[in-house]
């Protein structure tokens, strides 16, 4: 499966965002999806992620209630819906897929897209 990240950008403080990440290559309906994020000098975390039909998402606590995972199997994509945004927010933003159990573990997905740098300015 290969995976392509997009919609990042420079956003001040309260702003909105919205990513998608395109699926080619696979049976994109079978695999739980996750957003990832980098800031520099950090480790990658856990954002969100949705169940393979979409029934079931869930978010880290830091992003609850400002960020929306969603999905459109028809169209092979994941969106990440980021509002009210912190400059806290600013890292590169990872879409992966394949997720297990341990969906909140960079480890449990098995292919990444490259990445999409979100900018919050305050």
């Amino acid at each position: 499966v290969q995976l392509q990240a997009s919609g990042g950008g420079l956003v001040r403080a309260g702003g909105s965002l919205r990513l998608s990440c395109a699926a080619s290559g696979g049976t994109f309906s079978m695999y739980r999806m996750g957003w990832f994020r980098q800031a520099p000098g950090k480790e990658r975390e856990f954002v969100a992620s949705i169940s393979s039909v979409g029934g079931s998402t869930s978010y880290a606590d830091s992003m609850t209630g400002r960020f929306t995972i969603s999905r459109d199997n028809a169209k092979n994509t994941v969106y990440l819906q980021m509002d009210s945004l912190k400059p806290e927010d600013t890292a590169i933003y990872y879409c992966a897929a394949g997720g297990g159990r341990n969906y909140y573990a960079p480890g449990s997905y098995g292919y990444w897209g490259q990445g999409t740098q979100v900018t919050v300015s305050s």
